[in-house]
């Protein structure tokens, strides 16, 4: 075994697939970057810098496979803050959605000039290592998935249904303008099923790495229902939007993909940030008819723990909404029974003055999206252990299904081998939100004022440590994750 670097003494490790409730102390030796042995006693070299870790629980460090950096600042000054968010919430993998049109790099084009410049705004700045999922919006970018696979190691991709038929903000607009497509382009159903036959030819050559992920909501639903809660006026804030995009849009759009994922014969589907107990069943149906597709059902952490009444106003707007506490349960429900595959924040850090750019009680005018990363894995602890969701099961769901899914061979597990990402975890300590103590630049979360049961104390990312008593700590460390393809 190499020379000992890091020995982290007394942790209790994790593991996905462990079925002890309370895992025993141990030690984890680390070398070059890398676990390399787990037992007890281990001996500690001259040159080995030892920590205590005191008998908290030891996570897997949280693959977050949905975040959005760059969304609506600029993408390097995001990948830095956020990044340090990232690291408070236990979080040492990021994959975010990148794509063309307004926002992020507010460019069209192909995706050969895109890529790089990302790339070079966020390289050097990140506190957590970090990936992207990329969305082919034209007949161009389908043409250069194998080009984005071999030079750029991209093997995830997205689609957004609603685009091309609804505003991202909750009222329609002119959508090839904010898309900036051409005027050749059209982003309808016709297009997805195109993305999905250009990645089926990829998934030939590449392998089952090859991934797409879906936000499921309806273009025509949403622009009818949101005409009709705005003409009617007798809902307001959160309720309002979440009933201008009403839970069956989700079914709907869910229902649609799938065919076309069997008839394309594109089989690796991921449905994303599942917000409603229709969604979830239409999910779970589709699953049943197509048997072949093989679908993967995602929540995040804000629709598991907050509604649109104990969300801290309308700063919880989000795409798909956050719903009745009836949906909220509906989703435990599901995560308890095994139908949920991992979960996510899909942080998308928007500033207060982007925000509420109108009239700060107007839930249409204000932009969507919050951060959350920073409450990831200590929202889904403290809550879970609540309902009897198991240590290992979190692990699974916010790391090792992730890691697995979308290639990162050496993340989600802490055992010989795989990267030295750690997250010790407090479960007996006490705390409450407030968003001034987040490293986000977002002034605001709609957690505000939560009560949480567990807190993240230290992070190790590659056996460097990030965080260190809560406080982001270091030199930013993280690395551009390629993702190979079969050979």
């Amino acid at each position: 075994m190499a020379e000992i670097e890091l020995l982290i003494r007394n942790a209790r490790v994790v593991h996905p697939d462990g079925d002890a409730e309370m895992p025993e102390p141990v030690d984890i030796a680390v070398a070059g970057g890398v676990v390399r042995h787990i037992a007890r006693d281990i001996a500690a070299g001259p040159a080995t810098e030892v920590v205590d870790a005191r008998g908290l629980l030891a996570f897997p460090g949280v693959v977050d496979a949905h975040q959005h950096w760059g969304i609506y600042s600029d993408l390097a000054a995001d990948t830095e803050s956020e990044s340090r968010a990232c690291a408070q919430g236990g979080v040492t993998t990021s994959l975010s959605y990148l794509r063309t049109g307004r926002y992020y790099l507010n460019r069209g084009g192909p995706y050969r000039d895109f890529v790089p410049e990302a790339l070079d705004r966020m390289s050097g700045r990140s506190y957590v290592d970090f990936g992207v999922h990329l969305a082919p919006m034209t007949r161009e970018h389908i043409g250069e998935i194998p080009t984005l696979v071999e030079d750029f190691g991209i093997t995830s991709f997205k689609i957004f249904m609603f685009y091309g038929g609804h505003g991202l903000h909750g009222r329609s607009g002119d959508q090839s303008e904010f898309l900036m497509i051409g005027p050749d382009e059209r982003y309808d159903l016709a297009h997805f099923e195109f993305v999905m036959r250009g990645l089926a030819e990829a998934r030939e050559r590449y392998g089952d790495v090859v991934t797409l992920s879906l936000h499921c909501e309806t273009a025509e639903i949403m622009a009818a229902y949101t005409e009709l809660v705005e003409r009617e006026g007798t809902l307001s804030g959160l309720r309002a939007y979440s009933a201008s995009r009403p839970p069956h849009s989700e079914g709907l759009a869910i229902t649609m993909a799938a065919y076309l994922a069997h008839e394309t014969g594109f089989p690796n589907i991921n449905l994303l940030h599942l917000s409603s107990a229709k969604a979830v069943d239409a999910a779970l149906r589709m699953a049943k008819a197509f048997p072949h597709i093989d679908f993967r059902r995602e929540v995040t952490i804000g629709h598991l723990l907050a509604d649109v009444d104990t969300a801290d106003g309308i700063g919880g707007k989000v795409n798909p909404p956050l719903r009745e506490r009836r949906d909220v349960e509906a989703l435990w429900q599901h995560l308890l029974a095994g139908d949920i595959d991992w979960v996510v924040s899909d942080h998308a850090c928007c500033r207060d003055e982007q925000k509420f750019a109108t009239d700060r009680a107007d839930v249409f005018g204000a932009k969507s999206g919050f951060g959350g990363a920073e409450y990831l894995l200590p929202g889904l602890v403290s809550e879970g252990t609540k309902r009897g969701l198991p240590l290992a099961r979190v692990a699974a769901l916010t790391a090792t299904e992730p890691a697995r899914r979308y290639g990162l061979t050496r993340k989600g597990r802490i055992a010989p081998g795989y990267d030295a990402d750690v997250a010790l975890v407090d479960l007996g300590a006490r705390w409450t939100v407030h968003a001034e103590s987040s490293e986000s630049a977002q002034e605001y979360t709609p957690f505000e004022g939560f009560d949480m049961s567990a807190r993240v104390t230290d992070v190790f990312l590659r056996g460097r440590r990030i965080l260190r008593d809560g406080a982001v700590c270091g030199p930013p460390r993280g690395e551009y994750l390629r993702r190979a393809a079969l050979p």
